[in-house]
């Protein structure tokens, strides 16, 4: 049976409801839209031409001070760095881990490891990477593993603080070294008196200082701790309880040379053969090298870098799963074309897999490059107070700035409003791209 044909002036859409009908299902999310988007962005942006009280007009005097406010420009730099590093870093390693775990078997059982960081909220992620960063290596594991490898190749000395009195016959040699006053000659005992080392500090091991039997054909010595607990010992005179320093170097220097070195036994005794006559007796600044204890990740040189890195631990997983997906997709005659064409893997990787995975690898940078260009709750938990200025971002000073003890909401919201205009680039650039792959 034909249908009957449609009455004119009475049109509907291709799926036949009406627009009334349309527009009513349309108007709560337009409502929401309006009332959660629209509104606030226009409030924000009249909101940033008027003064703190909000009762004055001040024309563009709160957008100078975005460029003129020093905490403000470093806010502005820091992001920068953000958005070039973080988006950068992070694509490349999700790029790396995709390749390299393509052909393996615990590929998928790697990939959940290293996406597993993004179950887990910012706010997590901060506490953690708080305690990653703590100054103290017994606490901190970044410092734990950099103080071991340092101490590897550089132990630090057992006497980090000794040092001699001026009553001493030692005076500094600059550098952190130590020399005698006088040079020393065949058959003379040498006193090294130190001081400045706490008794509970020292060698377990160590023995009462003792002065060596002279040797007419020798250089001998006692170096040692000259002090007495309770107090009552006497200056340059080994006194019954004060300990002999083990294990410290001393050097025989003659015009700048080092012609022997030696070091100290437990009991602080050391002997040196003929070729010390007339020397200089050294104690090298490696005896007094202070304990190592790691970077200092949190302070104010290298925050930024630090949380950048528990940024990145946080979002190489989701790079990672993206870029995956798009290797799994690419077609595998071209790949195979190549390599019986000779080409070896890194070529295939360079001028095949990374230009087809380009699409890919644009969405992940643009998605990440929005994404730290708000960036708050990392900043705000992991840099302590004394650094938090020098690790200060955008959205943090638009905190600051509209909710701080000095609360500004002129400047707050012209902060907000430079943040939109520096969004809104990425995210024409992020349409206009996917726009292009649909019309493919």
């Amino acid at each position: 049976m034909t249908p009957p044909p449609a009455t004119p002036g009475k049109h509907k859409s291709v799926t036949g409801t009406r627009k009334l009908i349309a527009v009513g299902f349309l108007l709560p999310a337009l409502i929401l839209l309006g009332a959660l988007v629209v509104y606030p962005i226009g409030f924000s942006v009249y909101r940033s031409f008027f003064d703190k009280a909000g009762t004055g007009f001040a024309g563009f005097d709160n957008y100078v001070s975005l460029f003129t406010d020093n905490t403000i420009l470093t806010a502005i730099k820091n992001n920068l760095i953000w958005v070039v590093v973080a988006p950068t870093v992070s694509t490349a390693l999700g790029l790396i881990f995709a390749v390299l775990t393509e052909r393996v078997r615990w590929g998928t059982a790697f990939k959940l490891i290293v996406f597993m960081p993004m179950a887990i909220s910012m706010l997590a992620s901060g506490i953690i990477f708080r305690l990653v960063y703590e100054q103290d290596p017994d606490r901190g594991v970044a410092n734990a593993v950099w103080v071991g490898v340092h101490d590897t190749f550089a132990e630090s000395s057992s006497y980090p603080k000794a040092r001699p009195l001026p009553v001493h016959p030692l005076k500094a040699a600059g550098g952190g070294a130590y020399i005698t006053k006088e040079p020393v000659r065949l058959g003379q005992q040498v006193n090294l008196p130190l001081i400045g080392v706490a008794p509970a500090q020292m060698p377990k091991d160590v023995q009462p200082a003792k002065a060596p039997a002279t040797s007419p054909d020798r250089v001998t010595g006692t170096a040692w701790l000259d002090f007495t607990k309770g107090g009552g010992g006497k200056p340059n005179v080994i006194d019954s309880s004060e300990s002999g320093l083990r294990g410290l170097k001393i050097e025989a220097v003659k015009e700048g040379t080092v012609v022997e070195s030696t070091q100290a036994a437990a009991d602080g005794s050391f002997s040196l053969s003929a070729n010390a006559a007339g020397a200089e007796l050294r104690l090298p600044a490696s005896n007094f090298r202070e304990q190592y204890n790691g970077v200092d990740w949190l302070g104010p040189n290298v925050v930024t870098p630090a949380i950048i890195g528990s940024y990145v631990w946080m979002w190489a997983g989701f790079a990672m799963v993206l870029i995956a997906a798009g290797l799994a997709g690419l077609p595998r005659e071209l790949l195979e074309a190549a390599r019986v064409d000779g080409a070896n893997e890194w070529q295939v990787f360079r001028r095949i897999t990374v230009p087809l995975l380009a699409p890919v690898l644009a969405v992940v940078t643009v998605t990440l490059m929005i994404n730290v260009l708000k960036i708050f709750d990392l900043v705000f938990i992991i840099a302590p107070g004394n650094s938090l200025d020098d690790a200060n971002v955008l959205a943090l000073q638009l905190y600051q700035s509209s909710f701080g003890t000095d609360a500004d909401l002129g400047i707050g919201s012209a902060i907000a409003v430079f943040l939109l205009l520096l969004v809104i680039p990425v995210m024409l650039f992020n349409i206009r791209r996917m726009r292009k792959e649909r019309d493919r």
